[in-house]
């Protein structure tokens, strides 16, 4: 069996970490724009090229004999990826470009819900011009300013310490407007957290819910990130959840799956992710991604007891129902090592030195490697995962491991520690009316 992993960063080395550890014993092919010294120790072979350059990764999964592929980010699934693999033959985890618009295209997302009656959908309308952008803004009051495309994560900014005042959102909106239309929608108040899912189609395996930390600096500070860490609990639902939130927010990515085959004739075969923002009306959806989070899928995937080839020969054949995929009931804990200054002024070509990390996971995001040394680039360097019984255990090995990291780095220290827990339990109740 050989099997390309399609990526070059944490969430990819994760991946293809969980292959490597199949009892099917595949051979491992990687495609990454840099090379990534943890994929590349996994591999036989690896194609350093643009993720996003169709022509040549089909080329490499056929001269290679790939049977099936795992791709990691988004931009390959905007760009046709899967569907030029499916074409040649090649069983693909990652959807198809009508689907995977679902993440690509945020006004083709809103306007797909609306459409079908998802529900969990906030108010939301999409624009192209600024003065009726403008009025919605007034009106609305207290928004969520989103631009339609690719934006890594960073794009979206909220009314707040982002956006003070009507006027900033106003402007912000403007500015976004010069390179394509924007999406302006009510600013929703409550807790994130993330639902992920393998898809044959049809049928969906859910892994645990996570919650992402996307601010910069501790107590949830500063401009928005990739991802600064994450946390699981043992079991699926988070400590300031309730399990009719899971419930209802598996219902949510179950009909979506339905109707997205309704709205375009191809079956979403991947991996979906729900953002949800759970809220004193139960879940809404921030957003949908076609791929595993960054980080949370370094979350995950470590405690997916379920061989993943069997899983992703499930995806292609859809036959998930038939198989029984299962996680162990453990806490995780993630924090990423990026660099100083980072998003903003990020250091770079600093080196990076790896200390006893105990029995944590170490992941290599976005870093290099040059005469058997670690160097960083201007975004996320390396993630570490701490596993345990509870989510303050995890944290400890968490923590532990990343203090044995050393570099002109920085993290966010507050991740998965009872102090913040705590505090978005107190968040909930206080939404919920419990306080």
């Amino acid at each position: 069996m050989n099997v390309l992993v399609v990526g070059g960063g944490g969430r990819e080395h994760a991946i293809a970490a969980s292959i490597a550890q199949s009892r099917k014993d595949p051979v491992i092919f990687g495609v990454m724009a840099k090379k990534n010294p943890g994929i590349a120790r996994l591999c036989q072979d690896f194609l350093l090229e643009k993720e996003t350059d169709v022509k040549k990764i089909v080329a490499y999964a056929t001269a290679n004999n790939v049977d099936l592929a795992f791709i990691g980010p988004e931009a390959p699934l905007a760009a046709g990826l899967a569907d030029a693999l499916e074409d040649v033959g090649i069983g693909v985890v990652g959807p198809r470009k009508a689907v995977a618009q679902i993440e690509f295209d945020k006004a083709w997302a809103r306007n797909f819900m609306r459409k079908h009656g998802i529900e969990g959908c906030p108010i939301f309308e999409v624009f192209t011009e600024k003065e009726p952008m403008f009025d919605f803004i007034a009106k609305l009051g207290n928004v969520a300013i989103k631009p339609a495309g690719l934006t890594g994560g960073k794009g979206v900014k909220v009314m707040g310490d982002q956006l003070p005042t009507v006027k900033d959102a106003q402007e912000y909106a403007a500015q976004l407007l010069e390179s394509g239309s924007v999406v302006v929608e009510e600013n929703l108040v409550g807790e994130e957290f993330t639902l992920q899912a393998f898809v044959d189609g049809e049928h969906l395996a859910f892994s645990p819910a996570v919650q992402d930390h996307k601010r910069a600096f501790e107590n949830d500070l500063g401009p928005n990130t990739g991802g600064m860490g994450a946390y699981t609990d043992a079991s699926e639902v988070l400590p300031f959840l309730i399990a009719d939130d899971v419930e209802q927010a598996k219902r949510i990515m179950l009909q979506t799956v339905k109707e997205l085959y309704t709205e375009t004739g191809v079956k979403y075969k991947g991996v979906l992710y729900g953002q949800f923002m759970i809220t004193k009306n139960g879940p809404r959806v921030i957003e949908f991604n076609a791929r595993f989070g960054d980080p949370e899928a370094m979350n995950v995937l470590p405690l997916l007891e379920t061989d993943i080839v069997d899983v992703m020969s499930a995806v292609v054949g859809g036959t998930l129902d038939r198989l029984e995929v299962k996680f162990s009931k453990k806490a995780t804990v993630c924090k990423y090592a990026v660099p100083a200054g980072y998003p903003d002024n990020p250091s770079k070509d600093k080196e990076v030195s790896v200390g006893d990390v105990g029995d944590a996971l170490v992941f290599y995001a976005s870093v290099y490697e040059e005469n058997n040394n670690i160097y960083t680039t201007g975004s996320r360097a390396i993630a570490v995962v701490g596993i345990a019984d509870s989510i303050a255990k995890a944290e400890k090995k968490a923590q532990e491991a990343l203090d044995n990291i050393i570099g002109d780095l920085h993290s966010r220290r507050d991740i998965g520690t009872s102090a913040l827990i705590q505090k978005r339990i107190d968040h909930m109740k206080k939404i919920r009316g419990k306080i």
